[in-house]
C-alpha cells in the first residue's frame, strides 16, 4: 500500500448498543442468575470498547494492524473498528505557521533578516503519517530552507551605482516573491502529503550591522532623486522667467546680466533655506 485509502467503518451507535447489552447485561443477568457462563459476553463487552473512534470534523484516523496499513476515515462521525487497529490522529485543518526571523544573504551578499508566514494543511494522510518521520517538523525545517533559497535569488532593493537593474527584488517584488516562495514551498512538502494554502513574506530587513549604512544609502539615493526633480522645475521656471521679459520688453539683457540672472534664480530656487533679498540702490552695473 503506498497511496491513502478512504474507508468508513461500522456505524459506532449499534456496536454501542451492543456493547451496553453484552456489557451491563451480562453481569446484571450473571448477578441475578448467578450463571458463571455469563462472564464471557461481560469479556466480549470489553473486548468490543477499545473499538470506538470519534472522527471531528477537518480530522482523521489513521488505521494499521499489527504495522500494516488499513485505511484513513475522513468522515467525521461515530464509528467501530476492530479493537487491534492502531489509531494514529491526523488533523485536516488549516494551521499557520510563523518562521523565525533568519539572517540570510540576498543575490548581491547582503545579509538581510527575512521571515515568513505559511498556511497549510495535510492533504494526504498516508504521506504525512508514513513518507516523513514528523511531518510538522517536515513542515518547518522544510519551509526555512525554502526561505533562504528565495532570499539568494533575488536582491533585496536595485541601486544604480552597482549596476543592479533588476525586474524583481525581495522588496518591492511582494506578489512576484510570495508566488516563487509558495512554488518552493508546495515541492518541497509534496513528498509529506502537505498542501500550501498560502505563503507570503512577513518580515523583511537588512540585518543589524549594515541596516544604519544602507538607510544612509537610500536617503542619499531620494535626496539626490528630489534635487534632480528640483533643478528641472528650476531650470524650466528660468527660461519661462527669461523668455517673459524679453517678450514684453520690461528689461533688456545682455548675455552676460542674462548669466547672472540664472545664477541668482538658479541659487533662489534651489537653495534649502529661503533667500535672503538684497536691495540694489544703485544702476544695474553696480
Amino acid at each position: 500500500m503506498k497511496e491513502e485509502k478512504i474507508i468508513v467503518p461500522a456505524n459506532g451507535y449499534l456496536m454501542l448498543f451492543a456493547f451496553l447489552i453484552l456489557f451491563f447485561g451480562g453481569i446484571i443477568t450473571m448477578i441475578a442468575l448467578k450463571t458463571p457462563w455469563l462472564l464471557l459476553a461481560v469479556i466480549t463487552g470489553v473486548f468490543i470498547a477499545p473499538g470506538f473512534i470519534m472522527v471531528q470534523p477537518n480530522g482523521s484516523r489513521v488505521l494499521l494492524l499489527f504495522g500494516k496499513y488499513v485505511g484513513t476515515v475522513k468522515k467525521n462521525g461515530f464509528y467501530w473498528v476492530n479493537p487491534f487497529y492502531t489509531k494514529k490522529k491526523i488533523s485536516l485543518r488549516a494551521s499557520n505557521f510563523d518562521s523565525e526571523r533568519l539572517k540570510v544573504n540576498d543575490k548581491l551578499g547582503n545579509p538581510v533578516m527575512i521571515s515568513t508566514i505559511l498556511v497549510w494543511r495535510v492533504q494526504n494522510t498516508y504521506k504525512a503519517a508514513f513518507d516523513v518521520d514528523n511531518y510538522e517538523n517536515f513542515v518547518r525545517v522544510q519551509t526555512d530552507a525554502a526561505v533562504r533559497k528565495l532570499a539568494s535569488m533575488y536582491p533585496y532593493d536595485n541601486f544604480a551605482d552597482e549596476g543592479v537593474d533588476e525586474d524583481i527584488t525581495l522588496r518591492s517584488s511582494v506578489n512576484e516573491v510570495s508566488t516563487a516562495l509558495e512554488k518552493e514551498i508546495d515541492e518541497r512538502l509534496s513528498i509529506a502529503g502537505i498542501e500550501v494554502l498560502e505563503a507570503r513574506i512577513g518580515y523583511l530587513a537588512y540585518a543589524q550591522e549594515i541596516a544604519n549604512a544602507m538607510l544612509k544609502r537610500q536617503q542619499a539615493t531620494a535626496i539626490v532623486a528630489a534635487r534632480h526633480k528640483i533643478v528641472e522645475g528650476a531650470v524650466s521656471m528660468v527660461e519661462m522667467a527669461i523668455e517673459q521679459l524679453s517678450k514684453k520688453e520690461v528689461v533688456h539683457l545682455d548675455e552676460e546680466r542674462k548669466a547672472a540672472m540664472v545664477s541668482n534664480l538658479m541659487v533662489v530656487l534651489c537653495g534649502d533655506k529661503d533667500a535672503s533679498p538684497v536691495l540694489n540702490t544703485g544702476t544695474l552695473s553696480h
